[in-house]
C-alpha cells in the first residue's frame, strides 16, 4: 500500500504534516510524537529578525475552535538556523520552513538565508501585514500575491508553497495569482478573522481585538476552498483547517488535496498526526485502495 506523495519533486512518506505555528519546530512535541513517522514538519513562522508578537492576552477559546493573535512571535532566522534545523535533521522527515515578513525584502532575506540550508521546502505566509500597503495582508490582493510569489521565487533554491489567506472574496483568484507567480504548490486555509468579547470584563478577549479562528469550526469552509482551488490550478494543493481526525483529513484529500496539515488538534491531542496517518491507512485497506493517489480529488472525477 503506497501512502507516499510527491509535492514539487519532494517525496513525503505520507500526506500528513504539521501546520505552522502549532508545533514549534517539533522540539516540544518530540516527547509525544515520533517525528520520523510524519510526512513533514512545518515550522513556526521565521522572520529576518526576532518578532516579539502581540501583547497578551492573545489566545481565547471558542466553540469548536480557538482564536489566536500571537502575532508570529519568533526568534528570527539566526536562532532558527543554529538551533532548529540541526534538531530536525536528527529525524527522517521532510522539513518545510514557514517564512513571514512585513515587506517583500524581508521575505527575500529569509529565503536567501535558507538557500544553502538542508531544508526541503519553503511555505510563504502571505497573511502577514504588508506594511508598505498600509497593513493589508499580502494575501488579500491578487496582484500582491503574484508579486510576492515572483519575488520569493527569484531567490529561492527550494520549492515554494504559498499559504493562502481565506479572508478574501474569491480564493481561486489568489491561487491562480500564486500559480502565475511561479508557486510550486499552495497551502490553505490560514485562519479566518474573528473576535470574542468577554461579557464579564466588558472588553475584548484578545488584546489585539481580533484574532485568527482555527479548529474544527472552520473545517467546512476550508474543505470548500480547497476543493475550489484544486479545480482552479494545476499545482499541488495542501489542505488544512480544522483537521482533527483521519475522517477530516480524508475529506480534504477526496476534495483534491495532495497532502494535509494538522494544526489546532495538536493542542488538545498531541498524538493527532499519528492517529490520522494510521486512520488513513486503515481507510485505504477497508476500501481496497493500493495507492493514495486513487483518492486524491476523487469527488471531482
Amino acid at each position: 500500500m503506497n501512502m507516499s506523495v510527491n509535492i514539487a519533486g519532494v517525496e513525503l512518506k505520507n500526506p500528513v504534516m504539521t501546520a505552522s505555528g502549532t508545533f514549534g519546530s517539533g522540539m516540544e512535541y518530540s516527547e509525544f510524537v515520533d517525528l520520523n513517522r510524519l510526512g513533514a514538519v512545518v515550522t513556526k513562522g521565521v522572520a529576518s529578525v526576532p518578532w516579539e508578537g502581540n501583547p497578551t492576552p492573545r489566545i481565547a477559546e471558542t466553540h469548536g475552535g480557538m482564536l489566536n493573535a500571537i502575532g508570529l512571535q519568533n526568534p528570527g532566522i539566526d536562532v532558527f538556523v543554529k538551533r532548529d534545523i540541526p534538531f530536525l535533521k536528527q529525524y527522517d522527515t521532510k522539513i518545510i520552513v514557514n517564512v513571514c515578513g512585513k515587506t517583500k525584502e524581508e521575505y527575500q532575506e529569509v529565503v536567501e538565508r535558507l538557500s544553502d540550508q538542508p531544508v526541503d521546502m519553503l511555505e510563504i505566509n502571505i497573511s502577514c501585514p504588508n506594511v508598505k500597503e498600509g497593513g493589508i495582508g499580502f494575501g488579500q490582493d491578487a496582484g500582491n500575491v503574484e508579486d510576492i510569489t515572483k519575488a520569493v521565487k527569484q531567490v529561492a533554491k527550494q520549492p515554494v508553497i504559498m499559504k493562502l489567506s481565506p479572508n478574501v472574496t474569491d480564493i481561486t483568484l489568489m491561487a491562480k495569482a500564486a500559480e502565475a507567480g511561479g508557486a510550486d504548490a499552495v497551502s490553505l486555509i490560514n485562519t479566518l478573522t474573528g473576535m470574542k468579547i468577554d461579557i464579564n470584563r466588558q472588553t475584548f478577549a484578545l488584546a489585539n481585538r481580533t484574532g485568527g479562528l482555527s479548529g474544527p469550526a472552520i473545517k467546512p469552509v476550508a474543505v470548500r476552498m480547497v476543493n475550489q482551488v484544486a479545480n482552479a490550478v494545476k499545482i499541488p494543493v495542501i489542505g488544512m483547517g480544522g483537521i482533527a481526525t483521519a475522517e477530516d483529513a480524508l475529506e480534504f484529500i477526496l476534495a483534491g488535496a495532495s497532502a494535509v496539515s494538522v494544526g489546532t488538534a495538536n493542542f488538545f491531542n498531541p498524538n493527532a498526526t499519528i492517529e490520522i496517518i494510521e486512520g488513513i491507512g486503515e481507510y485505504m485497506r477497508n476500501k481496497n485502495c493500493q495507492d493514495i493517489h486513487e483518492l486524491i480529488g476523487i469527488v471531482n472525477r
